[in-house]
């Protein structure tokens, strides 16, 4: 079964390899990730993201899916001295960073829940998989027709925070400016929650988030500084290298 739509601002595929699967399974992941671009969307202005954003619901109203959030966001940002922060200044609240991976980590839940075995779920380019070996590539921060990186995963996932798709737009919390120092950085980590949280606090966070995002338990990283030095740690999953330098 193969399945892509656009949600959340951004493509999503499905590949079940498992026989027989009703179309059920990946019927409830596409609703899910629907519902959450209604309820979690900063820019959709009744969502519940947007109402607590403005202050218009108390802590007790709050579902238990966005209490999981706002505890995810403290987490990272408390973990990264205030780099990683779904609160700036003049920018209101914006949990986005966490909400993808978050998310479609869900998603991968319920195709478990229903029995599948074996799929790749791809979000704008963070993944989760399981049942593999299933192989993905790492673009190349400044070409577009280039990999800097193939690797191999049965179970996991993995996530990228870059400039390249839509330039500068982590900010560094602790400054309010782009953040600077990284090309790219991706990290491989047990779910997606983990993964792509990381990868973005560990951006925003610049060089430094490089070796903070390796000493985290269970996570192994793969960055591009400015400049085009790679610095990877030794059990990231690579199956096949190119350059990454231009």
């Amino acid at each position: 079964m193969r399945r892509v739509e656009h949600v959340m601002g951004f493509p999503v595929s499905l590949r079940i390899d498992d026989e027989d699967v009703p179309e059920r399974a990946a019927d409830a992941v596409f609703a899910w990730l629907r519902e959450v671009d209604e309820r979690f969307s900063p820019f959709v202005t009744g969502s519940e993201v947007s109402r607590h954003g403005r202050g218009e619901l108390g802590r007790h109203e709050l579902s238990e899916d966005l209490v999981e959030v706002l505890g995810l966001c403290e987490h990272y940002r408390l973990a990264t001295d205030g780099a990683f922060d779904a609160w700036l200044p003049g920018r209101g609240f914006d949990p986005c960073a966490v909400v993808k991976g978050w998310s479609v980590e869900r998603g991968a839940q319920l195709l478990r829940a229903s029995g599948v075995r074996r799929f790749c779920l791809n979000a704008g380019g963070d993944v989760v998989v399981a049942g593999g070996p299933w192989r993905t590539g790492v673009r190349h921060p400044e070409r577009a027709d280039r990999l800097c990186a193939t690797l191999e995963l049965t179970d996991g996932a993995v996530a990228t925070s870059a400039r390249y798709e839509r330039g500068d737009h982590i900010i560094d919390g602790r400054t309010g400016h782009p953040a600077t120092g990284l090309l790219s950085m991706t990290v491989v980590a047990a779910t997606l929650t983990e993964a792509d949280s990381v990868a973005t606090a560990a951006f925003a966070m610049g060089a430094e988030g490089v070796e903070w995002a390796a000493s985290l338990a269970g996570c192994e990283v793969f960055a591009v500084v400015t400049g085009g030095q790679v610095l990877r740690t030794a059990g990231f999953p690579v199956a096949g290298e190119m350059p990454a330098a231009a």
